[in-house]
């Protein structure tokens, strides 16, 4: 995994005014179909979940938060290269995803599911045989944040 000398993950947008570091342990990723997502990334998208103290901006001058339709949604984005990189649900839960595509390097993290496969569009398959929802996965993949 791309780690910095403390051995922690880093990530960050494409032209590199946000840069984070994860300290400690991320949740698989989780595939998510929905329509806010696949508009969001333009495809569906991969997250990993973890505690957000586990997440330290190391830049966010370029940080940007969207609320999203969805009530306490709010995508944390580079409002210069527009990377979406941040899922949060701000309803009182200590967690935050993270874009999987954002890290430097995702390391031993793989995906594990399929989340919101009802909304999938209908321009390809999902046939990886991973445990597909058809909406949330209820708390069924550990540290779930459904995002």
């Amino acid at each position: 995994m791309a780690q910095d000398n403390s051995g922690a993950l880093t990530g960050g947008c494409l032209c590199g005014g946000v840069r984070y570091r994860i300290d400690g342990e991320c949740r698989e990723i989780i595939c998510c179909h929905c329509e806010n997502c696949r508009r969001t990334h333009g495809h569906f998208a991969a997250y990993t979940a973890l505690p957000q103290s586990s997440l330290t901006l190391l830049s966010a001058d370029t940080l940007q938060w969207y609320h999203d339709v969805s009530p306490d949604t709010y995508r944390g984005f580079c409002n210069r290269c527009g990377a979406s990189l941040f899922w949060d649900l701000r309803d009182g839960r200590k967690q935050i995803s993270v874009a999987a595509g954002s890290l430097d390097d995702s390391g031993e993290l793989k995906v594990i599911g399929h989340i919101f496969v009802a909304e999938a569009g209908s321009y390809y398959e999902i046939n990886d045989g991973l445990p597909r929802f058809q909406g949330g996965s209820a708390g069924a993949f550990e540290k779930d944040s459904d995002g």
